[in-house]
């Protein structure tokens, strides 16, 4: 659930006080492995479940602690944006009906969670990527208004320095440009935990990161980010980014991410990582510490280690090791941060299980898996199966290779399977946990891939932005049904909410795919590309992308009839193009700026954003609108004769 009274831009004495009780813990730590202090006898499983709310338009909401107040239970607690929510499962023992009580706990915790959005006319989703969210959905705004949340803005942008930047690259480009680190609350996970023994964590940890590739593909869910079609788990890229504190500047110094996979085997203990992560990355905040964690051991009790935790907690590894107390007794237990959220809980768990069973089952066939296959290795086919999912090439141990989807069914499912059976799982939930993952598999069906087709299939007539609203509420009642993402049908444009829910704000219609000239170029290329590609209008940059004009093809006609051109003159688009221009951004409500042009009597408001020009939207746009309004009061009123 993570520390929430910290303490942000720490520095001088008060950090290095906190930096030597982060090393006394760590010092504590070693001497409680040395002591055979940490629970080894008993394997235990966890999760943790993030959920998107939405509001009755199937658009981020900000009902988190509205619906805390509701649902009043201590396993649900915030996160970073306020239209998100976690709640945690309580640690289950791994054996026989473990699975299925997961299963039916996720179903517990969410219909609570759905009906507390209901009584706020909402929604619950289980998605990585929210497919309606905006960038004006990311400002600080939508920041869960937390100590530990703002501080940790402020201290990751003091670190780097600059704006965030986004580059991905898939079907489409996403380059944009943020000022904070809410682009993270994009992503919502369900993190897996896999608690282990001293002695085996190394080579259980190492097994984790090998097979954290083939768990991506075949979970991957999240393919969309603000209507571009990316990486099948765009999740991995945008996380890796939105939490980056290294500046962008062209050296040849070597520096790692805080979101990381890793760059090595663990060669003997848990003590590694955390040594590593100390040495490489800055404390972020600090928090009040009441134990001196010798002194407890020395009294006979267990330190909790705060100093530790907290800083671990702000290391973001796709497998993260965790200590941890239950029970008065302490342990370390693997997290699992690659899986996406949804799209249903019984895939989730079908994704825990195949997990849970590579994990036993590959440990056991796979001693240590240093031998058999190379790290490099294992980090090529995590990214590989988050850009390409079941398609992507992946090398397994001893040089098999193929396609994830070759190598799940052909090796690792006989893999997870024996792995479960010797955990003594009930066999009916093996056999109904591994089918979904078979099929899926067979019918090369992931949450992505039902994402794509259906975006893909839906008419190209219509707006990205009500394909975006199709899919997320034909989602949101497919979850409803609890059935297996491999068996949804896809999504229509019937399922889509009312068409006035995805025109009111300008960047929900504008286009952005934009034909531009530089205001020192020829005129007569601005009049070929009127020509070509029938606009009415083209906007004017500099050389730093920043809008310094519009041409409109009313001011070409009026120069041509006037005589103002001469064949032997070239004449550069300054001299004729608008210079005072009247300009929207991307937030501003539709009926804004209709008024707008109605008042300023133009037909068209380019769309700006720090400066740059980022969209357009045109009279035409609006004569859309007004199309489908009357269609919906024509129907009205034959409905009422």
């Amino acid at each position: 659930m993570g520390e929430q009274e910290v303490k942000g831009m720490v520095g001088g004495e008060e950090l290095r006080h906190f930096m030597r009780h982060l090393l006394r813990d760590l010092h504590a730590l070693e001497r409680m492995l040395d002591e055979g202090m940490i629970e080894s006898d008993i394997r235990r499983i966890g999760a943790e479940q993030e959920l998107f709310l939405l509001d009755s338009s199937y658009r981020p909401a900000p009902l988190a602690l509205k619906m805390l107040d509701r649902i009043d239970d201590e396993r649900f607690t915030t996160e970073l944006a306020i239209f998100n929510l976690e709640f945690n499962l309580d640690p289950l023992v791994y054996g026989g009906d473990c699975l299925g009580q997961m299963e039916q706990s996720i179903n517990e915790l969410t219909r609570m969670a759905r009906e507390a959005a209901a009584a706020e006319d909402g929604h619950v989703m289980l998605t990585g990527i929210l497919p309606t969210l905006q960038k004006s959905d990311l400002a600080m705004e939508s920041m869960t208004p937390m100590p530990r949340y703002r501080a940790l803005n402020d201290a990751l942008s003091r670190l780097r320095g600059s704006d965030y930047e986004f580059y991905i690259k898939g079907a489409d480009e996403f380059i944009v440009k943020h000022d904070s680190v809410m682009l993270e609350a994009c992503n919502t996970s369900f993190q897996v935990h896999f608690q282990a023994g001293p002695d085996e964590f190394a080579d259980l940890y190492n097994v984790a990161q090998a097979v954290a590739g083939p768990m991506v593909a075949v979970a991957c869910n999240s393919p969309l980010l603000f209507g571009k079609r990316l990486w099948h788990e765009t999740r991995i890229a945008l996380l890796e980014q939105s939490i980056d504190t290294r500046p962008t500047r062209h050296h040849l110094r070597e520096n790692n991410p805080r979101v990381t996979f890793g760059n090595a085997w663990l060669d003997e203990s848990v003590l590694e990582i955390f040594r590593e992560d100390i040495a490489r990355f800055r404390l972020l905040f600090a928090t009040e510490i009441d134990e001196d964690p010798f002194e407890v051991i020395d009294e006979g009790g267990i330190p909790k280690l705060k100093a530790l935790r907290l800083h671990n907690g702000t290391i973001y590894r796709w497998n993260r090791p965790c200590y941890g107390i239950l029970d008065g007794k302490p342990h370390l237990r693997i997290e699992n941060r690659v899986l996406p959220a949804g799209p249903t809980p019984a895939d989730e768990v079908a994704n825990a299980a195949f997990w849970f069973g590579l994990m036993a089952g590959t440990a056991r066939s796979y001693p240590d898996i240093r031998g058999r296959m190379e790290f490099d290795e294992a980090k090529n086919n995590f990214f590989a199966a988050a850009r390409h999912g079941l398609d992507a090439p992946m090398t397994w141990a001893d040089g098999d290779s193929g396609t994830a989807r070759e190598l799940i069914s052909s090796k690792l499912l006989p893999l997870a399977r024996e792995g479960l059976e010797s955990g003594e799982i009930d066999q009916g939930d093996i056999d109904r946990y591994l089918a979904i993952i078979e099929e899926r598999v067979e019918h090369r069906r992931t949450g992505s891939i039902w994402l794509l087709e259906s975006f893909n299939e839906l008419s190209d007539s219509l707006p990205v932005s009500e394909k975006l609203s199709a899919l997320t509420s034909a989602a949101v009642k497919r979850q409803t049904s609890g059935e297996p993402v491999h068996q949804w049908s896809a999504a229509t444009a019937e399922e889509r909410t009312s068409w006035r829910d995805n025109y009111l704000r300008v960047e929900q219609y504008m286009t952005t795919d934009l034909i531009t000239v530089n205001e020192d170029e020829l005129i007569d290329l601005v009049a070929s590309v009127m020509d070509w590609q029938h606009l009415r209008h083209v906007p004017v940059e500099d050389n730093e992308h920043r809008l310094v004009g519009l041409v409109t093809r009313r001011t070409m006609m009026r120069m041509l009839a006037g005589g103002k051109f001469r064949e032997d003159e070239p004449v550069p688009v300054s001299s004729i193009m608008q210079e005072e221009v009247v300009t929207v951004t991307p937030e501003t409500r539709s009926l804004d700026a209709i008024k707008l042009m109605r008042e300023e009597q133009i037909s068209c408001l380019p769309v700006v954003q720090d400066e740059r020009l980022v969209g357009i939207i045109t009279d035409r746009d609006f004569m859309e609108i007004a199309r489908d309004l009357l269609e919906e009061r024509l129907r009205g009123g034959s409905d009422e004769e």
